[in-house]
């Protein structure tokens, strides 16, 4: 099976504070169906108030992230049988949290 990343970065979420119990809400049983179905890995979403920091090869720590990566919203890591079975998963989501998601698959590794 191949794990696949769903996500979201935080300017694609649009929704009232009125709307945003039920957002919660809806993503919270998708992701409850997930573990259900035994398909998921694991997510969260980026501690936006904590700043990123970037660790160079030489192992000095400075503040940033690589230009252009910004890493900001919600992510799902699921472990699937195929891209199809992902594209559904991500059309669950999407439509629970009201935003397009992001659908990329993990390279294989075989030592994990």
């Amino acid at each position: 099976m191949t794990k696949y990343l769903i996500s979201f970065p935080s300017e694609a979420t649009v929704v009232s504070d009125e709307e945003l119990p039920t957002v919660a809400a809806d993503a919270r049983a998708v992701i409850e169906e997930a573990k259900a179905a035994g398909v998921y890995v694991f997510g969260g979403g980026i501690d936006e108030s904590v700043d990123p920091v970037l660790v160079a090869a030489d192992g000095s720590v400075s503040a940033g992230t690589y230009p252009g990566s910004e890493l900001t919203g919600g992510f799902t890591v699921l472990e699937l049988p195929d891209r199809a079975a992902a594209e559904e998963w991500a059309r669950k989501i999407a439509v629970a949290c009201r935003c397009s998601q992001e659908l990329r698959e993990f390279g294989f590794d075989p030592h994990s």
